[in-house]
């Protein structure tokens, strides 16, 4: 009887925990595509394909902020291409040729251009969707500008292009600043007051204020904070790809928003984890992966893809309800 209430209690703690959920979703399929094409669980090959998604995977971390304050932001694939193209006519032009400069800029660029997105929801109370479609088409039609109807190759880029295949301990250079992120964000927002203060004002924001936070200057970092990374995505694309377009990423921040999503991130504020975004971002990248190397045609690829993250959603919206049963279960007892 005992050991019968000993795996109950960790049924429930695995049911009652969206990380968990995901986690064996991940196991279950990185099994199945082993069985389908074991080529694609070798070390070799998770280690390109965190290289080839370490952009997504860095603005996941900045969305999952906007997120938890019930925000949105739909032009960061537009700052991304901004700072991007910037630092490739800086390469083509022989204008900046320093990798470290070139990253400083960037993320300048984006820090800027998060800044003012900010500034209009923030202290100009613009509804964020409304405010960042303006700002996407502003940024991409920036990016464009910049390139004059140029783009620069992959010969244009110099040295530069090989920071993405450069290696620290064995580790690729973009996976390491990826990891660095998540590690920073990780503790940011488990253990300092800032993270603490992003919790609080998307899960009520007049209390938030009564409380005593500025609630205008917390949007206005996360906003910021979300440019920066969007800049620095920038320079990373442009090294990871070889080249820079004023179309760098078109589309992709639907990407981002539905890893924060799959992650158990609520699109009404107050609810998500670095862990879960983490888990949403690398399973959203597994399943790009998969569906070519698994033989389905790219006609059906986003129709397959869909139906997985519908799935997922799905699967987190039950064990949501499943952690709230259980709280206020133990609430009554």
């Amino acid at each position: 009887m005992g050991k019968m209430k000993e795996n109950e209690s960790i049924w429930k703690k695995i049911t009652g925990s969206r990380e968990a959920s995901l986690l064996i979703v991940l196991i279950i399929l990185c099994v199945v595509i082993s069985f389908r094409s074991p080529s694609v669980m070798t070390l070799k090959s998770i280690s390109d394909m965190l290289k080839n998604n370490a952009v997504i995977m860095i603005m996941t971390l900045g969305m999952l902020g906007v997120l938890l304050l019930g925000g949105i932001d739909i032009s960061i694939a537009s700052t991304l291409a901004f700072s991007g193209m910037t630092v490739g006519m800086l390469l083509k032009y022989n204008i900046v040729e320093n990798a470290f400069l070139l990253f400083v800029i960037a993320i300048g660029i984006g820090a800027l251009c998060g800044l003012v997105i900010g500034l209009v929801i923030a202290k100009g109370k613009v509804l964020p969707i409304i405010a960042t479609m303006g700002f996407m088409y502003i940024y991409r039609g920036m990016a464009y500008m910049i390139g004059n109807s140029q783009w620069a190759s992959a010969e244009n880029l110099g040295e530069f292009k090989n920071f993405a295949l450069g290696k620290v301990l064995g580790i690729n250079n973009v996976v390491l600043i990826m990891f660095a992120c998540y590690i920073i964000f990780f503790i940011v927002m488990k253990w300092t007051k800032v993270g603490r203060k992003v919790y609080a004002v998307g899960s009520n924001r007049e209390a938030a204020a009564i409380s005593g936070i500025n609630t205008s200057n917390v949007e206005l970092m996360v906003y910021t904070v979300m440019g920066i990374l969007a800049g620095l995505c920038g320079a990373l694309a442009v090294a990871v790809y070889s080249s820079a377009q004023p179309n760098m990423l078109y589309g992709k921040e639907m990407d981002v928003i539905a890893a924060c999503v799959i992650g158990g991130v609520s699109m009404t504020g107050g609810r998500g984890s670095v862990v879960g975004a983490f888990l949403g971002s690398l399973i959203l990248a597994i399943i790009a992966k998969a569906l070519p190397l698994v033989g389905i045609d790219s006609i059906a690829q986003n129709t397959v893809k869909g139906v997985i993250i519908l799935v997922v959603v799905i699967l987190n919206v039950v064990t949501q309800r499943v952690m709230d049963k259980n709280n206020l279960k133990g609430r009554e007892m």
